[in-house]
């Protein structure tokens, strides 16, 4: 970043420049753009020659500048169990069973390290937005850590308080340490909604509402919780069709499939997105397009944990908003949402050939789709004047780009590896040459570890 000399007063605060390309949104594309922030909000985008003079410079020469990445499902404290390997191996319900005990020893540091490292992980893979699924509670406040881990940090960030109440007692999978009473849900529920939700147009901090999945919680927790988010206008996130162990217990317990119990238990709305989404038939993929439903794509996590993946295609073609989730830092063992991206675009041209997927539309689900499933596509997943000023830098080495010379968009997916150069939310860098500015990373990753050995059982 380079300062600027004596400016004036009407000055922007930031202005990227020198981009080889700028992409606005998916409709405008910009040789040699720029970006002007002021107040948090962008100001200003244009051609080389029209800049604004601005108090601080970041140069993006040679590099391609797009929105801020967004991540549409996490599961950040699972960063303290990566790649535990008596899991690596199993399905869905076999890895959940092997970690649920070790993630009983979670508490409030636990939360706030892992949230800060996860963040910190996410800033530098190009993400300025993050959802997280927080569903384990064996004790409290531990939603109120990741949310004071975001605000120190200075990260835009979604908590959904989840929840699991079906213990391994009741019929459910997870042992009775990491479940709560259905009393305890709703009434953390509002109080969460009531100390951190900003519903006012730029926040960094919103609430939303995440009963863990079908075969974890109750029928009337799902049903109170839809309600308790109509009443508070907030959103909803679950798990959903994520595997066909998921079809027989939905089955099994409540007689129909989990799409349909979804809708019977008040979810079939725009309110709600889901994670996954694998498994819907053809007509329970139309009624979630026709309610507005969002899916958030998490293309890793499912590929190693052998689960299928996501129509995507079909699904955007018929309206749904879809976005991309890292998910589980134990599943998926990384926070890239470049990585996810690219995974995304692989995938859709696996599942539908060379022409069903594109570099700009893996990018449009990444920015402008994932938004949608937040509620958030008037200000973040674009650059136009008036969005949050949210905006990566992207740095990929010169070998790697060697010969990349027609189209940098695809180049960015095509070739890398990439990462963050820069990263600004609501117009403060949050990482500079493509090294996190965080103050409170070296303790928080000191932590980290001694908390994720006693949590693994090495000590």
């Amino acid at each position: 970043m380079t300062p600027a000399v004596d400016p004036p007063v009407n000055a922007a605060e930031l202005l990227v420049r020198d981009a080889e390309l700028l992409v606005v949104d998916e409709d405008r594309e910009i040789p040699g753009g720029w970006v002007a922030v002021t107040g948090g909000r962008v100001t200003g985008v244009g051609g080389a020659g029209s800049e604004p003079e601005a108090r601080t410079t970041v140069s993006a020469a040679g590099r391609l500048v797009t929105p801020g990445l967004v991540n549409t499902h996490h599961h950040i404290y699972q960063n303290l169990t990566r790649s535990y390997a008596p899991a690596v191996t199993g399905s869905l319900f076999d890895w959940l069973t092997t970690l649920y005990p070790l993630w009983a020893g979670l508490d409030e540091e636990a939360a706030y390290v892992s949230a800060y490292a996860g963040m910190a992980e996410l800033l530098m893979g190009g993400c300025t937005t993050s959802s997280d699924h927080l569903y384990v509670h064996p004790r409290p406040h531990l939603v109120d850590a990741e949310i004071r881990a975001a605000r120190d940090i200075g990260f835009r960030f979604h908590a959904t308080r989840g929840s699991m109440t079906r213990s391994v007692e009741d019929g459910g999978l997870p042992p009775r340490s990491v479940t709560q009473t259905e009393e305890e849900v709703l009434a953390d529920s509002e109080r969460l909604i009531s100390t951190y939700h900003d519903p006012e147009p730029g926040a960094l901090v919103r609430v939303a509402l995440a009963p863990c999945s079908p075969f974890s919680v109750t029928r009337s927790l799902m049903t109170a919780t839809a309600e308790l988010a109509e009443r508070h206008d907030v959103r909803l996130h679950t798990h959903l069709a994520e595997d066909h162990d998921e079809d027989t217990y939905c089955l099994q317990t409540y007689g129909c499939r989990p799409v349909e119990y979804f809708e019977e238990t008040g979810w079939m709305s725009a309110r709600s997105w889901v994670a996954h989404c694998i498994y819907p038939n053809d007509a329970e993929l139309h009624r979630l397009a026709a309610a507005g439903v969002g899916v958030a794509h998490c293309p890793s996590s499912n590929m190693l944990i052998g689960g299928g993946t996501a129509r995507v295609k079909e699904m955007r073609e018929l309206g749904l908003p879809v976005g991309i989730g890292c998910d589980g830092s134990a599943s998926t063992d990384h926070a890239s949402l470049w990585m996810e991206t690219r995974a995304a675009l692989l995938l859709g041209r696996y599942r539908g050939g060379p022409a069903a997927m594109t570099a700009r539309d893996a990018l449009d689900i990444a920015t402008r789709g994932s938004a949608r499933c937040l509620g958030r596509d008037d200000e973040l997943g674009h650059l136009r004047p008036g969005a949050c000023a949210d905006l990566i830098v992207w740095d990929l080495h010169e070998v790697a780009l060697a010969g990349a010379l027609s189209d940098p968009v695809e180049a960015w997916l095509r070739c890398g590896p990439a990462r963050a150069w820069t990263t600004v939310v609501g117009g403060r860098v949050l990482v500079d040459r493509g090294e996190p500015v965080l103050p409170g990373l070296g303790d928080a990753l000191r932590d980290h570890g001694r908390i994720a050995r006693r949590m693994q059982r090495l000590v």
